[in-house]
């Protein structure tokens, strides 16, 4: 049976306290230590709102306890500080930006396609790789669909093993253009799959070192500063900006994604750069 929906009415009087301002929120259990839910908003309060209002969130606002913010001055800074603390604190509620500690992505060649893993090689600088997927099933996954948009072989691409001498089965189905039997040749198949997947080639880190995104609202500024794909926090001052320190190295998917989306397809924000 399913228990009817009801209002957390021992939340009422937080909901009042919380700015209608851009930031991060974060709602906490009886142990205070590990959030529930972390979350962001160009509009906290109304954000939060939002939860308050939807019956499939009731088992996260019975449990919560408190609700604590971070105010941001702009929407970059709360996506950046939301995606830092998810991976820092785990919330149970949370299930996108969680730490991905492999990551596979496609690597094309004129001869072969191969998958290619974050725990061995560094994505940051490496050219030719095509995809961040979150397991080798869901690159598998992606060639197979284009495989079947694209009449490209199976065989070719090393999902399914071919006879020598002998065109695929999906060749006698019209569904493989004939790389497997010489109608085609292995560089315009590997040609064709590249054009396939150019929307989502990874991008190799475009600037010397760190960088400073410059985001400012009214007389307000803050500096965001990161350094091969990797968020190391927001500052007021270019020279507290300075003064991080990058650690050890590793391809963060989710900075990577909001600085593609939000930052580098819009002028509103001013990339500066410190190295």
């Amino acid at each position: 049976m399913t228990l009817q929906y009801q209002y957390p009415e021992h939340l009422r009087h937080t909901l009042k306290t919380l700015p209608s301002s851009p930031g991060v929120y974060i709602f906490y259990g009886s142990d205070q230590s590990f959030p529930l839910y972390i979350g962001k908003s160009i509009n906290i309060r109304s954000r939060v709102q939002s939860h308050f209002r939807t019956q499939s969130e009731a088992k996260l606002l019975h449990m919560t306890t408190r609700i604590e913010f971070h105010q941001t001055i702009g929407e970059i800074g709360a996506l950046l500080l939301e995606s830092q603390l998810i991976k820092n604190h785990s919330p149970l509620f949370n299930k996108r930006l969680r730490v991905t500690r492999k990551l596979c992505s496609l690597r094309i060649t004129d001869q072969t396609t191969q998958f290619v893993f974050s725990s061995e090689t560094d994505f940051t600088n490496v050219k030719g790789l095509f995809g961040l997927f979150k397991t080798r099933h869901a690159a598998i996954d992606q060639l197979r669909e284009l495989a079947d948009k694209e009449q490209l072989c199976c065989g070719v691409l090393g999902l399914e093993k071919l006879t020598a001498g002998r065109p695929c089965f999906r060749f006698s189905l019209n569904k493989c253009a004939g790389a497997c039997c010489g109608k085609e040749t292995i560089e315009r198949h590997q040609e064709r799959l590249r054009s396939s997947l150019e929307s989502i080639r990874v991008r190799s880190w475009p600037y010397p070192g760190r960088i400073a995104l410059k985001e400012k609202s009214g007389d307000q500024t803050e500096y965001h500063i990161l350094n091969n794909w990797l968020y190391l926090g927001t500052v007021n001052s270019l020279e507290s900006g300075k003064a991080m320190v990058t650690p050890p190295s590793h391809f963060d998917r989710d900075s990577y994604k909001i600085l593609c989306r939000y930052v580098f397809q819009s002028d509103s924000v001013k990339i500066i750069e410190l190295d």
